[in-house]
Parts: C-alpha cells; sequence; structure tokens
C-alpha cells in the first residue's frame, strides 16, 4: 500500500475508493474510544474536516497534552513519525500530527476494505 503524501491526495483516494464515509466513521470511532468529544458528520466538507481535526489536536496538545498521547495511542500513530516532526511551532507540528492521524485511520480503513 502506497500512503498518500497529501492530505488533497489522501481525500481523493477515498473518494474514489466510496471509502470516505468509512473513514470518518474511523475517526469518530477512535476518538470515542479516547474520550474526546469529537464527533464529525458523515457528510463533512474534506476542507471542514481538515479544519476542525486541525483545531482540535492544536487544543489538545496545548490544553491536554495526556489526551493528546492518549488518543495518538489509541489510533496507532507511529511514535518515531510524531518525533521526526518539528516541535517549535506548535501550529505547524499539530498540522502535521493531524495528517499523520488521517493517514493512519486512511490504513485501518483501507485494509479492512481489502481483507
Amino acid at each position: 500500500m502506497q500512503l498518500p503524501t497529501t492530505f488533497n491526495g489522501l481525500i481523493e483516494e477515498a473518494n474514489q475508493l466510496d471509502l470516505y464515509k468509512k473513514l470518518i466513521l474511523q475517526l469518530n470511532k477512535d476518538f470515542l474510544l479516547a474520550n474526546i468529544d469529537l464527533d464529525f458528520h458523515e457528510d463533512v466538507l474534506p476542507s471542514s474536516l481538515k479544519l476542525i481535526l486541525h483545531e482540535t489536536v492544536y487544543k489538545l496538545i496545548q490544553e491536554k497534552f495526556t489526551d493528546y498521547l492518549n488518543l495518538l495511542y489509541i489510533i496507532d500513530v507511529s511514535e518515531k513519525q510524531v518525533k521526526a516532526l518539528d516541535g517549535d511551532d506548535v501550529l505547524k507540528l499539530s498540522e502535521d500530527v493531524a495528517f499523520l492521524i488521517l493517514k493512519r485511520e486512511w490504513q485501518k480503513v483501507w485494509y479492512k476494505n481489502q481483507y
């Protein structure tokens, strides 16, 4: 499986395979498991998804760091990839982590669909 390298590439691939709604459901499921109050509507626009996810990750890093770490653990985001990001700019870091979250969720949805 070749993972998309951009947010738009990921959304495009999800739409082509008709898996966008499943991606949203997977996000909702994992956020619920992490006890984070975030529930995307199935018809959320990709631009809104990106913005809300970015804002949520930013707030978690700033205000609820333990919940942020728990979320990354539940979603199973690679610790190596997170550590490789530049942590100096929290805004940029939260955007990058939001994309890592989406990529990991996309992997789960893609594999479930394939097998």
